[in-house]
This record gives C-alpha cells, structure tokens and sequence, in this order.
C-alpha cells in the first residue's frame, strides 16, 4: 500500500463539513490521503480513528484519517460527494475517536445530507436525485 497526501480533498472534505454544519468534526485533526494498491474491489473509502486507548498512550486526542481508493477517482463529482458525506458521518458527534455505524450512516441519511449540500451548492437546481 502506498499512501499520498490529498490536499485538494481535504479541502472538500472541510468544504462539506462545513457546509452541512458539522461542527462536531475538528477540521484541524482529520487529515485525507489517497491510497494505491489495495487488493479490496468494492471498497471507495475508509474512515480510521486514533482510538481512546492510544490517544491515552500517546497522551493527545482523536485524529480521524480519511482514505480514498483508486475506484473514489472514477467516480461522478455528485457520487465523490457522498462518499465524503459517508466518511464523515462515522465521525460522531462527540469527535472522541470512535464510530458511528452503518445503522446511521446508511444510504437514506446520505441521500438527505447530500440534498441539503447540493441546495447549498447549486441553489438554483430543484432536485438532485
């Protein structure tokens, strides 16, 4: 595996957290980078915590990472979106360095966040699925 900085995605990744008013998620401590050469076939991204027992080991707090595969690139603009809605919403409101799961962060919740993200973005469309 080989993992390079994605400074042009940390950028829309503060973009849409910002925007969907995530304010929970300390923007100062996610960082984003893409990665090349996973064997997976299906994954698009990946959302990593430091967690609590390492925070306490290396006496600092949370840092999330977000990683994006090669078939993230491949993707529409609109889909790349709510990939990055997807990741972010395992941040928890609490931003302590643990999950939420796939029974919150599900296809429905995404495709409501993203419509209140493309009203933001591109007002003057009416729908956007």
């Amino acid at each position: 595996m080989r993992y390079i900085d994605a400074p042009d995605l940390k950028k829309r990744v503060d973009e849409i957290a910002v925007t969907l008013g995530m304010s929970h998620v300390n923007l100062a401590r996610v960082a984003c980078l893409r990665s090349y050469g996973s064997s997976t076939k299906r994954t698009i991204a990946r959302c990593h915590a430091l967690g609590k027992m390492m925070q306490k080991a290396m006496d600092t707090q949370a840092f999330y990472a977000i990683e994006f595969l090669e078939l993230f690139e491949k993707m529409s603009e609109k889909e790349q979106d709510k990939v990055i809605i997807h990741e972010l919403m395992h941040i928890p409101k609490s931003f302590g360095g643990g999950f939420r799961h796939h029974d919150f962060v599900c296809e429905q919740n995404v495709d409501i966040m993203y419509e209140k993200y493309a009203s933001v973005k591109y007002p003057d469309k009416r729908r956007w699925f």
